[in-house]
């Protein structure tokens, strides 16, 4: 063996680089995993409060990036609505995903998430005007295959599979249509300039469509809350999780595109599995490993394969903006 070789290729910049966006992404993967075990442990408790879940979340990214804009005296680029849009947009997602935690099982929410894949599609093609390869089509289906063996197991499994299951499926799904119609907001504000303006004004108008959703929905059910030790850690817990999934999101979607992205946040599925077995001493059916197996491929497929056609984006020069990676499949040429 060749252990100079062997050297040289583990202390060379690409190689670090490399380990690097990996370690990254599992952390991003990591922190949906910690998401989802503290979402469902608040529903274990009884709590029916998702929309206040996310409170800590946006007071985070509004003080913490706010300030940062403040410091550097940046000029907001981006409409007061469009930011407003995007936040109620993300606001909605987390709140019907966090609401299907009282119905459905952890395993299910985490691999009905990749739902966002396909709408993330349809929007960017009808209002971005992004153009697919089939093999990306071809591998978005693949995990629409897989995906509904997930609704399929919830409709058979009769243990521990939550109180109404197809119920939290749909819920989960008709969250991920507001996930992906964040993200290709995100997109667009992205484009325009500015990444920690647009973390900023997510945390800015989160907090106040959350407080007034919170004040119309879900006040009652805060009162009949009986506070405990554990369910305070429980709301920290996911308050903490859900800032740093915002925080890594935009760093690896920077570094590396987001086909790392997609492939890294896939691996939190089996975080929740293992959550599932070893903390819930919950049995997985044998579906959730078969349509794992499938959205594997699907996601390889859609990730890996096949480029988008379709001019990249330009900054006000008319040059290639070599900075702006898309969200959701689509990397900048250069």
């Amino acid at each position: 063996m060749d252990w100079p070789a062997m050297r040289r290729f583990w202390t060379t910049s690409e190689t670090l680089r490399i380990l690097g966006l990996l370690l990254l992404g599992q952390l991003v993967a990591f922190t949906t995993a910690l998401m989802s075990l503290t979402s469902s442990l608040i529903a274990k408790h009884g709590i029916d409060a998702p929309l206040s879940q996310s409170l800590l979340t946006y007071v985070s990214l509004a003080l913490v990036y706010g300030s940062i804009l403040l410091y550097s005296h940046h000029q907001i680029l981006v409409s007061w609505y469009w930011y407003l849009l995007l936040a109620f947009a993300d606001v909605q997602g987390n709140y019907l995903v966090n609401k299907a935690y009282q119905f459905t099982t952890i395993t299910s929410v985490t691999l009905l998430d990749c739902w966002t894949i396909p709408w993330v599609i349809i929007l960017t093609w009808i209002f971005i005007g992004t153009r697919y390869s089939l093999w990306k089509l071809g591998g978005a289906a693949i995990c629409v295959l897989g995906l509904c063996l997930v609704m399929f197991s919830d409709a058979w499994d009769k243990k521990g599979g939550g109180s109404k299951p197809i119920l939290g499926d749909v819920l989960v799904i008709v969250g991920t249509i507001f996930y992906a119609i964040s993200n290709v907001g995100e997109e667009f504000c992205v484009k325009k300039k500015h990444l920690v303006e647009v973390v900023a004004m997510l945390g800015v108008y989160g907090l106040l469509v959350t407080i007034v959703e919170v004040s119309i929905i879900e006040l009652t059910a805060l009162e009949s809350v009986k506070w405990s030790v554990d369910i305070v850690l429980a709301f920290v817990g996911y308050g903490l999780a859900s800032f740093m999934f915002y925080v890594l999101t935009p760093i690896v979607l920077k570094m590396s595109g987001a086909a790392m992205f997609n492939l890294s946040l896939l691996t939190s599925d089996m975080w929740a599995v293992v959550i599932k077995v070893f903390l819930y001493h919950q049995e997985v059916d044998w579906l959730y490993f078969v349509s794992f197996a499938i959205v594997v491929v699907g996601l390889v497929i859609y990730s890996l394969v096949g480029k988008d056609s379709g001019p990249a984006p330009t900054t006000e020069d008319g040059n290639v903006n070599t900075e702006y990676q898309r969200i959701y499949g689509e990397s900048t040429t250069s």
